[in-house]
């Protein structure tokens, strides 16, 4: 078992991140491969995805899992909202019976620097570029950016989403306690929505979620 980590967020919610590390066989015992997957890793995070699903609440209904035309997975019934995300050898799930909810777990690579500009909006570039003189920090707050923002794609989920012009860093970020940082977001593709980002970093990797009505 790799259980990664898993947090409950409330009563109704939890979050938790799979290290893949077992084969196809061990995820097959539980997990109806509904879709044609080519790629054999790719397969298996797939598979790790939507087994974490089921280690958050046992009672998941996997072989209810239907793909929306923007690709999103979701219940017809609604009976839990969901969000999965693959990164490498790890997979993150959030779960959630009343909200909906949008997860996204990244690396954190010098990567990032090359496509801040195509997801970053100048005020946010500005506030980043007072942490250029500490480059690990600045690699690292560039990618929770970035994940927080994935993640309220996902709680979207309907597409045509432009990461500058509709997601917006709105107030200081929170540092927190128990290393979760808590970012201020204005999601503004059809009305102005005030979310609040969860993001926690693990060494070299970010987990993001948002979870709201």
């Amino acid at each position: 078992m790799a259980l990664f980590y898993q947090h409950n967020i409330n009563a109704s919610t939890k979050v938790g991140v799979w290290r893949i590390e077992e084969p196809e066989s061990f995820f097959l015992q539980k997990v109806p491969l509904k879709r044609d997957v080519s790629h054999p890793y790719k397969r298996l995070q797939h598979l790790a995805g939507r087994y974490l699903l089921t280690e958050l609440y046992v009672d998941f209904p996997l072989e209810e899992i239907v793909i929306a035309d923007t690709r999103k997975p979701y219940l017809d019934n609604e009976k839990y909202h969901f969000s999965i995300s693959h990164c490498g050898n790890f997979a993150a799930a959030i779960v959630s019976a009343t909200d909906r909810v949008g997860v996204d777990i990244e690396r954190v690579t010098p990567r990032i620097r090359q496509i801040a500009r195509k997801f970053l909006n100048e005020s946010e570039q500005n506030i980043l570029s007072g942490w250029e003189l500490m480059p690990g920090l600045h690699l690292q707050l560039s990618t929770i950016l970035w994940s927080a923002k994935e993640s309220i794609f996902k709680w979207h989920s309907l597409g045509g989403v432009d990461f500058r012009k509709h997601i917006s860093l709105h107030g200081p970020v929170d540092m927190g306690a128990r290393e979760w940082i808590t970012l201020p977001f204005v999601f503004s593709k059809e009305e102005d929505r005030h979310l609040l980002v969860k993001a926690r970093s693990f060494q070299d990797l970010v987990l993001a979620w948002v979870a709201s009505h």
